[in-house]
């Protein structure tokens, strides 16, 4: 039996959703001590058509602080790019949880996640109680705050060791690692490694490796102006470019070129602010 692991091992940060930052305003990011959630976020949609998510292995809750209207949704990672539902001029407060980890406050599968957004107050009766806390707060620290003070002690009540290993090697590696050095890496077979996997995060091992390798070359795109794609196709492990623009334009919608494009018209990077 694989036991379950007390703490993830650390990770590196999630980026951002590219196709929500340059259609938002003051998006504002605020790192995180605990090793479950990748970082919290906060931001005003200026535009609401067009909005993408495009795969990060990651779990998001989204708070939309609205006066009127509040609500909460849990949103799991995307397998290709998808349409977006948010509402133009609302603040919205996020958590994004770190790659492949589900929080042990709702009472949902991992594989009921993916691909899906959940109300998240149907879903979690602790997150409940401190709902009204978090969408009236009046600061993004505040709201980071009563998160991390009532919901972060349960976060990490999901996570085998075995999956928390194939996250480790597939951050470290940047996605590019073969079923066949986890299998050299943990003693267990392919089966096995995917049946906990799938359990623990709703995702295949190689459905989590791809999006990372994906996350990857979206970071390299964020980034660095003079990049060959040739290189980059080449490093993250791809056997040419051409299957490089394929398997990133069936994740993010467009191609690496149309997408650093954007990116660089858009100023991508000066649209963050790290508080």
């Amino acid at each position: 039996m694989i036991k379950q692991s007390p703490s993830m091992p650390r990770h590196q940060t999630a980026n951002e959703q590219p196709w929500l930052v340059i259609n938002s305003s003051g998006y504002c990011v605020m790192p995180s001590a605990h090793p479950a959630i990748s970082h919290f976020y906060a931001f005003d949609v200026a535009r609401s058509s067009g909005l993408l998510a495009v795969p990060d292995g990651c779990v998001d809750i989204l708070f939309d602080c609205d006066a009127t209207r509040p609500s909460a949704k849990i949103c799991g990672t995307p397998l290709t790019a998808q349409a977006v539902q948010l509402h133009q001029h609302h603040h919205y407060f996020g958590v994004r949880f770190a790659p492949g980890v589900i929080p042990g406050f709702i009472d949902v599968l991992a594989e009921e996640l993916t691909e899906r957004e959940l109300d998240l107050l149907e879903v979690s009766g602790f997150a409940q109680r401190i709902f009204e806390s978090i969408v009236q707060a009046p600061e993004l620290g505040d709201q980071m705050r009563l998160f991390s003070e009532y919901l972060a002690p349960r976060l990490m009540a999901r996570t085998s060791q075995l999956t928390a290993m194939i996250i480790q090697q597939a951050l470290q590696h940047r996605g590019d690692i073969r079923i066949q050095q986890l299998e050299d890496l943990s003693g267990y077979t392919s089966r096995t490694l995917h049946r906990q996997f799938c359990q623990d995060t709703g995702l295949s091992p190689k459905a989590f490796c791809r999006i990372i390798r994906c996350q990857a070359a979206l970071d390299t795109l964020n980034t660095q102006q003079d990049v060959s794609f040739t290189e980059l196709a080449l490093d993250l492990g791809f056997s040419d470019q051409s299957h490089f623009q394929r398997d990133f334009k069936k994740l993010v919608s467009t191609t690496p070129w149309d997408y650093q494009r954007k990116m660089l018209q858009s100023a991508y990077s000066d649209r963050i602010r790290y508080a």
